[in-house]
């Protein structure tokens, strides 16, 4: 059993771990990457964000091949390959992996395939992918070993027609129809994929909307539009029990009125959320300490209660993003090479990639109500938008929340095709405290949908082009 010294070990080789060991070899510190997968990626490139958003790339065309009609254009029914549309997802995936793994020997940092155990607070035991263990000595450690689907052990049984998000992204087949347990913005992104790909689709969710949490004007049109598509969404509704029979899932789940409600599922998806990893990593054996949700805690510089511990990433708490993630770990490396630095992000983006997607920043208008912030609300229709008419999606929504004594812009919110990019003008302006004015007098080009940001902001001062308010008194 070999022992070595690392100044730095980063544990996990996602978006936080990676973006981590890499700025810190830029920094010119000696790092140690301890992962089981052969090249970075994490949840995220392997079984997350990037073949998700490859299937939802493949949905949206074959949704949009079926609009087109509408347009004066027909094309023949889609013919799917399921075998070559799992080959095109592994591609993606095996292209951005390779990626990280070459800039991870560019940048010579030292990578230990394996899994890793604190034995005290600077040094871990590792379980090689090859057998054996190895220890490793460190003065620093950045902790990002992610998270994992949410399990309710009182309703999963033993059955491959059952699955969790990792296991819906295998496609094995595509089910005559499918049960989505939770409305969160997995099982949606997931349910839009398979219904694009064939199946019939239903969500169940326990609150009285999809997507707790989101913006309600913007969740309205996108439940408006998965109402068409989906054949069932059943909310306020709990699953009670599941039962495998020879041709399907049969679940029984209570309506808000108390009602049974039995149906039959040929596959049944949990996506009820995601639990931090912090179980099994020896922190017992540490001072770090968890919250009650399991969670690690930590300072404004991602530093545990143990001086030469940082937390990052989904184990560190909500919101668990990807670029959250990637932040966290560039602050947490940033303090560890002297530097004084804090993570203080004014707006960390959301976005959920259905169709209509969804994104927002910064203050949400239901926050402000809770907390008692006075804001104007501008919202913008896509129905006065021309690029949106070109595009025949007016189904679209984009909103700024200004202060209405300091002009400051504090809060975006977006529905609508294409939000998740047009979400980062809204992220500056809150994080360089911008104010209406700045993002209205900015000329934005046309026809874009970006002009709807420009012309929310002009709205403020009720001089909107293309749609009439009168003028602030």
């Amino acid at each position: 059993m070999s022992i070595e010294k690392s100044h730095l070990i980063v544990i996990g080789g996602g978006p936080g771990g990676y973006a981590a060991a890499f700025l810190a070899a830029d920094l010119g510190l000696e790092t140690t990457l301890i992962d089981p997968e052969d090249n970075p990626g994490g949840v995220c490139l392997y079984r997350g964000c990037i073949p998700s958003k490859a299937l939802l790339h493949i949905a949206k065309l074959i949704n949009e091949s079926k609009e087109a009609h509408h347009w004066g254009v027909t094309f023949q029914p889609p013919q799917i390959n399921i075998d070559e549309l799992r080959a095109y997802k592994n591609k993606v995936v095996q292209q951005l992996t390779g990626g990280t793994g070459q800039l991870l020997k560019q940048r010579k940092i030292h990578h230990i395939k394996g899994r890793a155990m604190f034995t005290d607070a600077h040094s871990v035991e590792i379980t090689l992918n090859a057998g054996g263990k190895q220890q490793l000595a460190f003065d620093y450690a950045v902790l990002a070993a992610g998270s994992r689907p949410t399990r309710i052990p009182s309703l999963m049984i033993e059955s491959p027609r059952v699955m969790n998000s990792t296991g819906a992204l295998d496609l094995e087949r595509i089910p005559e129809s499918l049960l989505v347990v939770g409305g969160g913005y997995i099982g949606l992104e997931m349910g839009t994929v398979y219904q694009a790909l064939g199946s019939q689709v239903s969500v169940v969710e326990m609150m009285p909307g999809l997507l707790p949490g989101a913006d309600r004007d913007l969740v309205r049109i996108l439940q408006g539009n998965l109402t068409k598509r989906f054949h069932e969404i059943l909310l306020e509704t709990k699953v009670l029990k599941l039962a495998e029979v020879h041709d399907g899932i049969a679940v029984t789940m209570q309506n808000k009125a108390g009602e049974t409600i039995e149906r039959k599922y040929d596959k049944v998806l949990f996506s009820v959320g995601r639990t931090p990893n912090t179980e099994n990593l020896g922190l017992e054996n540490t001072k770090v300490q968890l919250d009650a949700k399991k969670f690690v805690v930590v300072d404004a510089q991602r530093r545990t209660n143990e001086p030469g511990i940082f937390a990052i990433g989904d184990l560190a708490g909500e919101p668990m993003l990807a670029h959250k993630a990637s932040h966290e770990g560039r602050v947490a490396v940033e303090v560890i090479a002297g530097h004084k630095v804090a993570f203080e992000p004014k707006a960390i983006p959301a976005v959920v990639f259905t169709d209509p997607e969804i994104a927002w920043a910064g203050l949400t208008e239901s926050e402000a109500k809770e907390k008692g912030i006075a804001v104007e609300v501008l919202r913008f229709p896509w129905a006065a938008s021309g690029r949106a008419i070109t595009m025949d999606r007016t189904d679209g929504l984009t909103k700024l929340l200004v202060d209405p004594e300091t002009e400051r812009v504090l809060g975006m919110a977006v529905v609508g095709s294409g939000a998740g990019e047009l979400i980062a003008e809204g992220v500056l302006a809150i994080e360089m405290a911008a104010l209406a004015s700045d993002v209205r007098l900015s000329i934005h080009p046309h026809p874009t949908l970006s002009e709807t940001v420009m012309e929310s902001a002009e709205i403020f001062y009720g001089q909107s082009t293309h749609v009439y308010r009168p003028k602030r008194k």
